[in-house]
């Protein structure tokens, strides 16, 4: 499967739309319950391109296939070193090995840009995702109990952490 890894463009944002939607609409991988807007998508873009954080695309075909951002974990100076990252794979190319390009470029990005760790906050459920980070060397570094809420049921988040020096 030949997959290029590329920095997003707008023009892709439509879609990345229609990964995250299908997120939101039927899993718990994202916590929003409403679906975005084409224009919310954008502005997402354009901020992390302000702040020089990376939001990759995986293309396969001339089709996106997945993408891959990562941006302040938290918001305080101290936490300057620290991101919390996101990778998604279109519903149709699950298990092509597409997540796993896409982490491995995000996680050489934030190298390059002399990072110290990398956060992963994973719904407990989501055992497939667990199992993938670990496979990078993430490690569970603490679970919140019921620290969400969607389908109508209470979810725990899963903190998982990789040094990168």
């Amino acid at each position: 499967m030949n997959i290029t890894i590329r920095p997003a463009t707008i023009d892709d944002m439509p879609s990345v739309l229609e990964i995250v939607n299908h997120e939101i609409l039927h899993s718990t991988a994202i916590w929003d319950y409403d679906i975005r807007t084409l224009e919310q998508q954008i502005i997402i873009l354009k901020e992390k391109q302000e702040k020089k954080f990376p939001f990759i695309v995986a293309e396969k075909d001339n089709k996106i296939v997945g993408f891959g951002t990562y941006g302040s974990f938290r918001f305080k100076v101290g936490y300057k070193f620290t991101v919390e990252h996101s990778v998604y794979v279109h519903k149709d190319f699950h298990g092509n090995g597409i997540g796993k390009l896409l982490l491995l470029e995000l996680i050489t990005l934030a190298k390059t840009q002399k990072l110290h760790t990398m956060i992963g906050v994973i719904d407990s459920e989501n055992e497939s995702s667990i199992t993938f980070h670990e496979k990078f060397g993430f490690k569970t570094v603490g679970i919140i109990k019921e620290s969400g809420f969607k389908f109508d049921r209470w979810l725990d988040s899963v903190f998982m952490q990789l040094l990168l020096e």
